[in-house]
């Protein structure tokens, strides 16, 4: 996997933002990073998108940055030339996908029925968006989808939130989700910074007690077969490395 949608995938929950002024972008990455979410996916829903995006690249390298709602050639060229390593559609258009592509950027558009995802796979897409989720069927659909596109691999917005999210990142052909529970538009006006970072300690707290809990069944299934002494040998099969701050003390 390329090493941009690696990350992607080791980080988990990408956060969702249509920041309201560049004032902001700053302080709620911080904000997102003290709470283990290194990473952002900054929608072109607002005029300052692009200015947002190249404020955290050059102060925060650190961050992940990916653009959202880049519904023209025109807008993935200033968002890639701003600094965002990926590029997210809400739709599949095959115009604006081939141009991200063809400049060397990475491409997830938006994809809701089997053909779009496997034109988009056609393309060059290593890893499509399945937007919106939970209104078009979400997890159930894909593992349908899933048992003939097997190389297929999704990032989910649309619909997740804490309570579901895990269902989704169960699926190993989902690399991540997306959402916006954790940064809500709200508390981004309010500068409520300390109840974000505790939102995303919180989803990545959620997220990690999946992995665990995956781990320990696949752990105990192991030691039952024979010839597998310890799970290091196999591994789990959808283990992220992510790990939240207070955990690597």
């Amino acid at each position: 996997m390329n090493s941009v949608l690696q990350r992607v995938y080791e980080i988990g929950i990408i956060p969702v933002i249509a920041f309201n002024s560049v004032d902001e972008a700053l302080p709620l990455c911080k904000a997102l990073m003290a709470g283990g979410l290194p990473a952002a996916e900054v929608t072109f829903r607002t005029a300052c998108a692009e200015d947002c995006i190249k404020k955290i690249h050059e102060e925060l390298p650190e961050m992940l940055l990916g653009a959202g709602t880049v519904l023209t050639k025109d807008q993935a060229d200033r968002a890639m030339a701003a600094g965002a390593s990926f590029i997210v559609a809400p739709g599949f258009d095959p115009e604006v996908c081939q141009h991200v592509i063809d400049k060397g950027g990475i491409m997830m558009p938006g994809t809701a029925t089997a053909g779009e995802m496997q034109q988009a796979m056609n393309m060059g897409c290593e890893v499509v968006k399945f937007f919106p989720a939970e209104a078009n069927g979400g997890v159930d659909k894909l593992k349908n989808i899933g048992a003939a596109l097997k190389t297929c691999k999704w990032m989910c917005t649309g619909g997740v939130n804490a309570k579901n999210v895990n269902n989704y990142l169960g699926y190993n052909q989902i690399i991540a989700v997306g959402g916006t529970w954790m940064c809500k538009s709200d508390k981004i006006k309010a500068g409520a910074w300390d109840e974000i970072t505790a939102m995303s300690r919180e989803a990545v707290d959620v997220m990690l007690g999946l992995e665990h809990g995956r781990q320990a069944r696949q752990l105990q299934h192991l030691r039952g077969q024979e010839g597998i002494r310890d799970h290091e040998e196999a591994g789990p099969r959808h283990q992220r490395p992510h790990r939240h701050p207070d955990q690597q003390r």
